[in-house]
């Protein structure tokens, strides 16, 4: 076993008291101390055995609405688009950013619902958020338009991701950041942004097992409004150490999807009810659900992880308000209370 070390991207600062950079052993960067490496043998498993729910999953052809967000990409106010799964469009104080896009289909991630708007419409984006490396946040072809068409465009994400993103866009700025630093956005950003913890993994090929970090991203006003991009993640007890950070968050997007058969998928993303209890922990204000209707990736009916959250909700045990939009429904957040 190698030795273990702690890394950090020694030009940013780190806000956490103490904390020592991300645990890597050898190559690989830990999923906080301990080392999580998933198997091929969880995958076989999940081919061999029978889906409960495969007749229900297979009746169920609910996609989600879709509107044109075309004038909101080509005006200057501020609002918050979903484009599926867990890309959106966020626009703060004139500044416009772009998460995890994933903008056409490709192979063995098939879109089912189109984009809400033309992909060169996708212009006069300032920052791009990556929160991590799997193919269902970051897709080849979409890195290599959205650089193509926004030469002014700057990249943040983890530890280990310039590398990856140099191979897709060779001029693309990325800076990097471990778990709890600040980003250097310069003087004109109307707000900060920080990486945060998320509990996850790495893999695009067979030799790159968690050779690139992976987290969240928080972005906050100088109002104190909080925007909170949770990332790809499972149920860990990150969310109570980043309401401990930063407090009662604003706005958190949520992860919901994709969570059957959860011997597979128990360790790598949220169910529904673990998203609401996470949120709850996190004391966030207004909720809008990601990472569900977009692509298939696990076991669950289409409709299921949108109907269990809103059944959390009903029931009043969600926090904050939940708002589930359109695909390319334009959402004012600056206006939530």
């Amino acid at each position: 076993m190698a030795a273990a070390r702690y890394v950090r991207n020694e030009q940013l600062s780190t806000i956490k008291p103490n904390y020592p950079g991300n645990k890597m052993i050898g190559r690989e960067y830990c999923n906080g101390e301990e080392l999580y490496e998933p198997n091929f043998g969880t995958v076989i498993r999940w081919q061999l055995t029978e889906n409960p729910q495969k007749e229900e999953k297979k009746a169920d052809t609910w996609v989600p609405e879709v509107v044109d967000c075309t004038a909101f990409l080509q005006s200057q106010e501020d609002g918050l688009v979903w484009l599926g799964h867990a890309c959106f469009v966020l626009r703060v104080g004139g500044k416009t950013i772009l998460t995890d896009p994933v903008l056409f289909s490709s192979l063995g991630l098939r879109r089912r619902h189109p984009l809400p708007c033309r992909p060169e419409d996708l212009a006069n984006i300032d920052y791009l958020l990556l929160s991590h490396g799997h193919r269902d946040h970051l897709d080849e072809q979409s890195i290599k338009l959205i650089a193509r068409q926004n030469p002014q465009l700057r990249a943040f994400g983890p530890l280990g991701m310039q590398q990856l993103v140099r191979g897709m866009a060779r001029s693309l700025p990325v800076q990097e950041a471990g778990w709890w630093q600040q980003f250097d956005l310069g003087s004109e950003a109307p707000f900060e942004l920080f990486y945060l913890p998320a509990s996850h993994w790495h893999r695009r090929g067979l030799f790159d097992l968690n050779t690139v970090l992976w987290g969240s991203f928080l972005l906050r006003l100088p109002d104190g409004r909080t925007l909170y991009f949770a990332g790809d993640t499972s149920m860990a007890d990150h969310f109570e150490q980043i309401e401990k950070q930063f407090g009662p968050l604003d706005v958190a997007l949520m992860p919901i999807g994709a969570y059957k058969p959860a011997f597979m998928m128990n360790l790598s993303h949220t169910n529904p009810h673990e998203a609401a209890k996470a949120v709850n922990i996190l004391r966030a204000g207004h909720v809008v659900p990601m990472h569900y209707g977009t692509f298939d990736l696990s076991d669950e009916p289409a409709s299921e992880p949108i109907r269990e959250l809103q059944m959390v909700a009903n029931g009043q045990m969600l926090r904050g308000e939940l708002h589930v939009p359109a695909v390319g429904e334009v959402l004012r957040w600056q206006d939530w209370e």
